[in-house]
């Protein structure tokens, strides 16, 4: 990694006789060339560099087209890393909000510990920051465990996303199918859930099948929205080229050229789990997501997720990626409830 004093005024990219940032013991000078970049940089009213200045513990004051670091020199340094990689994501023509501030933060972490000394085994296997490609928008990762895990659905037919709730498991697994989709790697999209709490009552629902199981899919359809037009998923849903369904639609049948994400895979006996994973044809991938520590099932029945992780951890070519509350993406406060949760002696366990 560069040091401070040797930065050029286009982050990211070494232009021999470049504009140079100042720096010295105390604090550091990053410029900017892009004047509406660097606003949206800075965020409105420098929400982003406030952000910056609450989580690593320094001062970010902008000035006009750059902005002036002081503070301990580690933590400058990973505002300086953090900057860099939002400003270069501008520069792609990729937009950022406070969610990507959040993240480039914590990826700057290991960069950070990487600089000036060889990097470890654990950053070549793919931990660097790793993004996916949608129809509507590129979806990066905000975390280390979110990089690997992307690496891991790029390069393995089997994926097991294992953590609490709002780490990104399901949202990047939808991601990584509808880019799949899109560059016409597969021909189709199929999502799936065990419908644990109707359980055998679906009949007495209202509605036909699809407006029974739709309240348990719906996390499927928001994150599928979010990667394509509104029109272009209904068009595929109309087609067959996105099928969501719950789980025991898939008994019997063989999944190829397919995408297949099995959602909410704590609440799957043992039995439904064996079925599902059988069901993996030719070209196509598994993802399997889930949350241990909220399992569903009656009381002394062993989800299907847990054993499934057991029998199948030394299996050549199966991922299994654990996220844990560190990686949670969404409001602060849900990072400190499942870490409470998580405490020995919490009344929440999971089911064995």
């Amino acid at each position: 990694m560069e040091n401070a004093d040797q930065l050029n005024v286009t982050p990211g990219i070494d232009k021999p006789g470049g504009r140079q940032n100042k720096t010295d013991n105390s604090h550091v000078v990053l410029s900017f060339d892009d004047n509406r970049h660097a606003g949206i940089l800075f965020g409105k009213f420098d929400e982003h560099l406030a952000l910056i200045e609450q989580k690593l513990g320094i001062e970010a004051v902008a000035r006009g087209n750059e902005v002036v670091l002081r503070g301990d020199p580690l933590m400058m340094e990973r505002a300086k890393t953090a900057l860099l990689h939002l400003y270069s994501q501008l520069q792609s023509g990729i937009d950022i909000d406070s969610g990507d501030v959040d993240g480039a933060i914590r990826l700057s972490d290991l960069n950070a510990k990487m600089s000036g000394v060889k990097r470890s085994t654990k950053a070549k296997s793919g931990n660097a920051n790793a993004g996916i490609s949608t129809f509507k928008r590129i979806v990066n990762a905000r975390t280390h465990t979110q990089s690997a895990y992307i690496h891991a659905m790029s390069g393995s037919e089997l994926v097991f996303g294992v953590g609490p709730a709002g780490t990104g498991k399901t949202y990047l697994a939808v991601a990584y199918a509808a880019s799949l989709l899109e560059k016409g790697a597969i021909d189709r999209i199929i999502l799936t859930r065990p419908a644990v709490e109707a359980g055998e009552r679906l009949g007495f629902l209202p509605g036909d099948m699809k407006e029974k199981v739709d309240p348990y899919l719906r996390p499927l359809y928001d994150a599928l929205y979010d990667m394509m037009p509104g029109d272009r998923v209904e068009r595929a849903i109309t087609s067959g080229e996105i099928e969501i369904a719950p789980l025991a639609f898939m008994r019997g049948r063989t999944l190829a050229n397919s995408a297949i994400i099995l959602d909410e895979a704590q609440n799957t006996t043992m039995m439904q789990m064996k079925m599902f994973l059988t069901r993996l044809g030719e070209n196509s991938c598994m993802i399997v997501t889930g949350d241990p520590s909220q399992i569903d099932l009656p009381s002394g029945q062993k989800s299907g997720l847990v054993d499934a992780l057991e029998v199948l951890k030394n299996v050549e070519d199966i991922k299994q990626i654990k996220f844990t509350a560190s990686d949670v993406v969404r409001h602060h406060l849900v990072t400190k409830i499942v870490e409470a949760y998580d405490r020995p002696g919490s009344s929440s366990r999971p089911n064995s």
